[in-house]
């Protein structure tokens, strides 16, 4: 029987995941419970539609001339998608033996010795920086970020490439003192290629409000574009020893 894998929803032509045109893949089930998490109704492990390897690379063979075109590949994200590494891991397997690039998004929040298989067949890795500092890392998420860490420097060791994402939200993880923490942490890994600073929206909160959840952010608003680009400043101060 063919393996299968818990899917919230797909994203055909998707351009800020990664690499030219994207066909994207958004995985059920998150450990993590981040109070701005825009995708609320991705959490439950039970849900979405169960879907075979060869099922979700039939939806991706459509648009295939348009990835490879492009430049672009397959991207799965979440939910956290390492929660379902077997699936994803035999799924990117399958994309690499039709010349496909594969990109992750993950928050890394995952045991290493459970996603080796899956990063062996990982061209890219998006990985999540939610923040520095343990305990307001746990206020933001629920959790703790020493996995994370110990993920992020295990990609490093192992030479696959990553981009680092920084959502930038007012009030929780815009300290200057914060951002710097972050740029040192960034800049201690060999593989960044580029740090992407993402401005909090209030999008989600529909979705919570919908499942009849307390959005805790709500009236909090977004970042200034200047904002956004000095923090973007601050993040990258460690990446120059590194090519573009």
């Amino acid at each position: 029987m063919s393996m299968k894998g818990r899917v919230h929803s797909f994203e055909t032509f998707g351009t800020v995941d990664g690499p030219g045109i994207r066909f994207v893949v958004f995985m059920q089930g998150c450990p993590m419970r981040c109070i701005y998490c825009h995708n609320r109704d991705t959490w439950n492990p039970e849900g979405g539609e169960e879907y075979t390897v060869d099922e979700v690379f039939e939806r991706l063979k459509k648009y295939i001339s348009y990835i490879k075109f492009s430049g672009g590949g397959i991207t799965v994200t979440g939910g956290e998608p390492t929660l379902q590494a077997d699936f994803v891991a035999e799924l990117f397997k399958k994309c690499k033996e039709n010349g496909i690039n594969t990109a992750l998004d993950t928050s890394g929040f995952a045991d290493v010795e459970r996603v080796e298989k899956l990063l062996e067949f990982t061209d890219l890795v998006l990985l999540d920086i939610k923040h520095a500092v343990e305990g307001k890392h746990i206020a933001i998420t629920g959790v703790g970020n020493e996995k994370i860490k110990k993920f992020a420097y295990y990609l490093s060791d192992k030479g696959i490439p990553v981009w680092i994402r920084y959502v930038l939200v007012p009030g929780y993880t815009d300290n200057e003192e914060d951002l710097r923490l972050a740029a040192e942490f960034i800049g201690s890994l060999k593989t960044v290629e580029k740090v992407e600073v993402l401005p909090y929206h209030a999008m989600g909160e529909e979705k919570w409000n919908k499942l009849g959840k307390e959005y805790k952010l709500h009236g909090v608003q977004p970042p200034t574009a200047q904002q956004v680009a000095h923090a973007q400043e601050i993040l990258e101060k460690n990446l120059d020893r590194y090519p573009a």
